[in-house]
């Protein structure tokens, strides 16, 4: 099983939730929030199998941070996985969001110079306008969509821009989440948890609760888990190909 999307090094003991990953045979991305904290994250899984690390500055820190994508760039070589980036458009963070198109944008440019990279992408309330930058930058890589709740219409469009979908336990107990599931295709789902941000009943969730997600999927889609484990195992290979 997989988490596309997780923050590794924010837990209170990343070690303890990464020998958990290694003795349930987890594949996982680790995901960075600003370049500062690539070194120190790709080190903590840098040496063990079926995990990998990705480059990102996440769009509510762009503001702050706009001084590091010199150190980006600079960096961008070194995995082949860039998140989290993205678009952030709800009250709080919308005052920033020319800062943030700055970033966002910077950076696709950056991934437009290779051919293989991978991006897990915050879309929060900002769907369309990740998808215009999706669209003025093609070949910047395969967009993974973390936690997408964005319209039919807007979902149709993403799939059309090549997008996958990565989707948590936290989307399975949300009428919008239970939707936006229903309506993305199989062959495009990738599972995440998004812990230790994301959490369930006021705990924070660990890569091994992205089996939550499996049983929930197994239900709706009336099917057994070898199966599903199938579909998904063929979608990351697709992604990795």
């Amino acid at each position: 099983m997989m988490d596309l999307h997780c923050h590794i090094d924010l837990y209170p003991d990343p070690q303890a939730v990464i020998d958990e990953c290694i003795q349930n045979r987890l594949y996982v991305l680790s995901v960075t929030t600003t370049p500062k904290a690539w070194h120190g994250t790709y080190a903590l899984t840098s040496k063990l199998p079926r995990f990998n690390t990705s480059l990102g500055l996440h769009p509510q820190l762009a503001h702050q941070r706009l001084h590091e994508l010199p150190l980006f760039d600079s960096l961008v070589s070194e995995t082949r996985f860039i998140g989290e980036i993205g678009l952030d458009g709800t009250k709080n963070h919308a005052p920033y969001m020319e800062s943030q198109l700055e970033a966002f944008q910077h950076i696709l440019k950056k991934c437009q110079e290779y051919d293989n990279k991978i991006m897990t992408i915050h879309t929060l309330s900002a769907v369309t306008s990740v998808l215009d930058e999706l669209e003025k930058h093609p070949g910047a890589g395969v967009p993974i969509l973390h936690w997408f709740l964005g319209t039919k219409k807007e979902l149709t469009r993403a799939i059309s821009l090549g997008c996958y979908f990565s989707i948590g336990p936290a989307m399975t107990v949300s009428k919008r989440g239970k939707k936006v599931i229903e309506w993305i295709p199989r062959d495009r789902i990738l599972i995440e948890t998004d812990g230790p941000f994301a959490a369930l009943e006021g705990v924070s969730l660990k890569p091994i609760d992205s089996y939550r997600v499996c049983d929930y999927l197994a239900g709706q889609w009336q099917t057994d888990l070898d199966y599903l484990f199938s579909v998904l195992k063929t979608n990351l290979r697709n992604v990795l190909a």
